[in-house]
């Protein structure tokens, strides 16, 4: 437990006579070079969302799934849940676009319970009702109520 905490600690030391804004953000922008540089050691390659040049380049097989909805955004939280590396191609030759997704051969188990758990909260969300559509039938039937108390009243007053 200490070591994980001593690894995520990080130590600057600026040398300066006095410590302006410039200076600060210069030494930032070097520690946050240096830790990218470290990360970049540390693993060759990207995970989860890259580019298809970057996905096949780590040598695996690749193979790609066609998805034609424009949600693609919930797919990418699923996605990253399942740690799969995958890239993400937009085809707009068609009427509608078409998305395709890139994957490693080797992640098609991981991504296949991504894609049921994707296309579960799709059929899900389809099911459930507009909040617009409510909102308007809601406020027709605040509308008819009001227009049948006004007119109760109009009535009594008549009398």
């Amino acid at each position: 437990m200490q070591e994980d905490v001593e690894n995520r600690t990080v130590a600057l030391v600026i040398n300066s006579g006095r410590l302006s804004s410039q200076v600060l953000r210069a030494a930032l922008l070097k520690l946050l070079a240096e830790m990218k540089k470290h990360k970049a050691q540390k693993s060759p390659y990207h995970q989860g969302k890259q580019s298809v040049k970057q996905l096949i380049k780590q040598g695996a097989g690749v193979s790609n799934i066609e998805v034609t909805h424009d949600n693609i955004k919930s797919f990418e939280r699923v996605a990253r849940k399942y740690g799969v590396d995958y890239a993400i191609k937009k085809d707009t030759t068609g009427d509608k676009p078409k998305y395709l997704i890139f994957f490693k051969a080797r992640d098609a188990d991981a991504l296949t319970a991504a894609f049921t758990e994707y296309t579960s909260k799709v059929l899900k969300n389809e099911d459930r009702p507009s909040v617009l559509e409510q909102l308007a039938k809601y406020k027709d039937l605040v509308k008819k109520t009001f227009l049948d108390r006004v007119k109760s009243k109009e009535k009594e007053l008549s009398r």
